[in-house]
């Protein structure tokens, strides 16, 4: 097992809190930090798209109540929602004969429909977090070993795969087995290689603006449904939509969201690349480096973190601005060459929102000033900053 960052977190919201909801895509290593836990303790652990599973909770109150001095693991909660009502009851009835935490780990493959019906029904009972596929601090320190996980994206299948092929192949069954089987579980019925060309033409416009009239022509449907397939992607923690930042300068800026598949292996996968030869020569790479770059550093920022990028209709742009609790702001452009050199609209957006803290993200390891206001660093030190939320 790769050792997963969240694994603490996960330990400290079960010692302070009756139930503990983990969600995050399919493959992402739910199930793997899950049974690790479930070994260390006297755990029972219930794959609910196992029948025999599904089974033992015909009666939930009398099974959940004989087990309140263990942990229980609901894998594929979404696969029995009904669930939700029942443990309500089980975690008041617990917290009555001191048994108050350290109850449930439930784990979904969806964001919004999970939180919305365990919110309803678990308001006050539980802490809600995300298990994303692996990101840069995760592994070995290495430029291979970072190149290899852009290359093949984070899901421990397709990065521990024993080559570049044979993680390609995993990926494209990955896809295919999300178009056919998975995605119609949580949305609706819409024929696979609809839902392929729009994921790839996503692909295919990774970092841009969100045009959904665009799409919408291209793939011969209205407007709104694409707006309902996007909106699918991004519950299913496949797609980000970064928004843009609202800032009073008086000047017009973009109000359109940009858009990321926010694993690069399966960017790669829906392009077609299968190596870092062939990724160099392709128009994705700046576009795909700065789509792994957000996902690594977004993934280490203290909660209420704020994710923006900058842009105005006159070229002024920043990559990524982020609005720290306590109103530090840092504003980030990304370049995937070796050395780090400030774009002109990067100057001009620098002017424009008066971060407290700009960096130039680049390639490479090294760390130097760029100018007095503005610093060249790696993606790895800078995400060691995010967690850290400071560069002490």
């Amino acid at each position: 097992m790769i050792p997963r960052q969240l694994q603490k977190q996960v330990e400290t919201a079960l010692s302070r809190q009756a139930a503990v909801l983990l969600v995050g895509p399919r493959q992402s290593g739910k199930t793997t930090l899950s049974l690790e836990l479930a070994r260390r303790g006297d755990a029972v652990y219930l794959d609910l798209e196992d029948q025999d599973d599904r089974s033992r909770l015909e009666e939930p109150r009398l099974f959940l109540d004989a087990l309140e001095d263990r942990l229980v693991v609901f894998d594929e909660i979404h696969r029995a929602p009904e669930l939700f009502a029942s443990l309500r009851g089980v975690i008041d009835r617990g917290r009555r004969r001191g048994k108050g935490i350290g109850r449930f780990l439930i784990l979904g493959s969806a964001s919004i429909d999970l939180l919305r019906q365990s919110g309803e029904s678990l308001a006050g009972r539980f802490e809600s977090l995300e298990l994303m596929p692996l990101s840069l601090l995760e592994i070995e320190d290495s430029l291979s070993a970072r190149n290899a996980l852009w290359l093949r994206g984070g899901f421990p299948q397709s990065w521990l795969a024993a080559s570049d092929g044979d993680s390609l192949v995993w990926r494209r069954n990955f896809i295919r087995t999300y178009l056919e089987r998975d995605i119609p579980q949580f949305g609706p019925r819409v024929p696979a290689t609809t839902l392929e060309r729009l994921w790839t033409m996503l692909a295919h416009r990774q970092g841009s603006l969100l045009n959904v009239s665009t799409l919408a022509r291209a793939l011969e449907t209205s407007a709104r449904s694409i707006g309902r397939y996007i909106d699918l992607f991004a519950d299913l923690m496949l797609l980000r939509r970064l928004p843009p930042l609202h800032a009073n300068v008086g000047k017009r800026l973009v109000k359109s969201p940009k858009t990321y598949v926010r694993d690069s292996g399966l960017v790669h996968s829906l392009l077609g690349i299968s190596s870092l030869e062939e990724l160099a020569g392709h128009p994705v790479i700046g576009e795909s480096w700065e789509g792994f770059v957000i996902e690594t550093l977004l993934g280490q920022l203290p909660w209420p973190t704020q994710a923006s990028f900058y842009r105005t209709v006159t070229g002024a742009e920043i990559d990524l601005v982020l609005d720290f609790p306590g109103g530090e702001r840092w504003a980030i452009e990304i370049k995937r060459s070796l050395s780090a050199k400030m774009s002109r609209g990067f100057h001009m957006a620098l002017a424009d929102i008066a971060p407290s803290r700009a960096f130039v993200v680049h390639a490479g390891d090294d760390r130097y000033p760029l100018s007095k206001a503005v610093e060249a660093i790696g993606v790895r030190e800078l995400a060691i900053a995010c967690r850290d939320s400071s560069l002490g």
